[in-house]
């Protein structure tokens, strides 16, 4: 009975990618609850394991206890290879060894790939997903050796190279864990431009999505660019721009982070800040003694996330870019969306407010629960956690290691969500889309 009940049961490719990021977080946080995992050959109990697997595979970066003093070298090599698989997602990871053994990639698995690399369709995806993992392990390495001329000095050969590798894969996915140990980030690194840049580089690569950045490097010989890749690119120069003159103008004479700088740190600083909170995680400077424009900023670069298809969380770049342009639009009196002098269609643009109405939702509600459940903590530092657990991006005002075990439940619930997406939990908690041929009789509604 219990074989003929599984067989009935009939995945879609959104449902299957849904369990598939469970399954390797709770596998995940039972590695990190052996003994080996922790620096004193201790047990670490299962929800603080569990929170810490959520956030790497959620590329996210919150964290209840200290990655680089609680956690081995076993632990910590745990936590790198989780961040890997969630960054790039498991598909991609099932795809290599597939291809490694010489397995014949299925029409099933094609789909699966689809939706987990936000493609328009099923063609060349086994080469995209070639592409993909080179240009990935590529920039990796780049990044590493970077980051070495910097590391090695500093922590030793061996060490050094670790730490590397850990921070190029963390930067790149986007995921903002570090090794640099007491919860302190990159602060101690703030006027070093070697690695406060290739973080930062790293952070934006990561964040682009993969398939944004093929066109870019076929530009040349194509001459032309996708709508989607012009949206993308603009509104993440927009936001790096924008973000960046904001919070110089915001944090350069507040004593708290930026006032006892150096021009070039409080430059370099305010960059990061505006590149970090989508969705990176990391900080150099303290984000607790951020004035209040400082982390509202924060908050919105972080709602708003990078772009589909990449490592990076939040609503997305080019959600945001199109609630934008419909709103222009709106104003000019037109009747459709319209954006590089293209019309985007009522589909993708219903898509868009139903992605972002979802996001507020749950930000909304969860810090709401989070307003009973954690007894004296203020409206700022939950809405800050919440929207830095939705958007996966890491950083924190200093709330996640005075989390209740209720808080801690709901905020691992939240970056699920934020990582797997808005809407797709919304279609796995459905079984299939409806197609309804009947069409009402139109009234009007009075709005604004």
């Amino acid at each position: 009975m219990q074989i003929k009940f599984f067989k009935k049961v009939k995945l879609n490719a959104v449902q299957i990618l849904a369990l598939g990021f469970a399954i390797v977080i709770f596998t995940g946080a039972i590695l990190l609850t052996l003994p080996v995992a922790s620096s004193d050959g201790t047990s670490t109990n299962f929800l603080d394991s569990l929170f810490t697997s959520t956030s790497a595979v959620c590329v996210t970066g919150l964290i209840t206890v200290d990655t680089g003093t609680h956690w081995s070298y076993f632990g910590k090599t745990v936590i790198m290879l989780l961040i890997e698989i969630g960054g790039l997602g498991f598909m991609s990871f099932a795809t290599l060894i597939a291809l490694l053994i010489g397995k014949k990639i299925t029409l099933k698995e094609r789909l699966l790939m689809q939706e987990a690399l936000n493609a328009s369709n099923i063609q060349g995806l086994v080469k995209l997903v070639k592409y993909v993992l080179v240009f990935t392990f590529s920039v990796q390495f780049a990044g590493a050796l970077l980051l070495s001329t910097q590391f090695i000095p500093d922590f030793g050969l061996a060490k050094g190279i670790y730490y590397s590798v850990f921070h190029s894969i963390s930067a790149f996915c986007n995921a903002g864990f570090d090794l640099i140990g007491n919860f302190s980030s990159l602060t101690g690194y703030a006027d070093n431009s070697v690695i406060i840049l290739t973080i930062g580089s790293l952070i934006v690569i990561g964040g682009l999505g993969f398939a944004v950045w093929s066109e870019l490097y076929n530009y040349k010989a194509s001459k032309k660019l996708s709508l989607h890749t012009k949206v993308v690119v603009s509104m993440t120069i927009f936001l790096i721009v924008v973000g960046t003159v904001l919070m110089f103008a915001f944090e350069f004479r507040n004593p708290g982070t930026m006032k006892d700088m150096s021009f070039k740190g409080k430059f370099l600083s305010s960059v990061f800040a505006s590149v970090s909170p989508r969705t990176a995680g990391f900080n150099s400077v303290s984000t607790s003694d951020m004035t209040t424009a400082g982390k509202f900023l924060t908050i919105i670069l972080m709602f708003i996330g990078g772009s589909p298809g990449s490592t990076a969380g939040g609503i997305k770049t080019s959600t945001a870019g199109i609630l934008l342009m419909t709103v222009v639009s709106v104003i000019k009196g037109r009747g459709d969306t319209e954006v590089f002098k293209r019309r985007i269609s009522k589909d993708i643009v219903y898509r868009a407010f139903a992605v972002t109405t979802i996001g507020l939702a749950i930000v909304v509600g969860v810090t709401m629960i989070l307003s009973i459940t954690e007894v004296g903590a203020s409206f700022e530092y939950l809405l800050y956690e919440v929207t830095s657990a939705f958007a996966t991006v890491g950083l924190t005002l200093g709330l996640t290691t005075k989390l209740s075990a209720i808080g801690k439940i709901l905020i691992i619930l939240t970056m699920y969500c934020g990582r797997v997406g808005p809407m797709t939990v919304a279609l796995a908690l459905t079984n299939k889309k409806s197609n309804n041929a009947i069409k009402y009789p139109e009234e009007k509604i009075m709005v604004g």
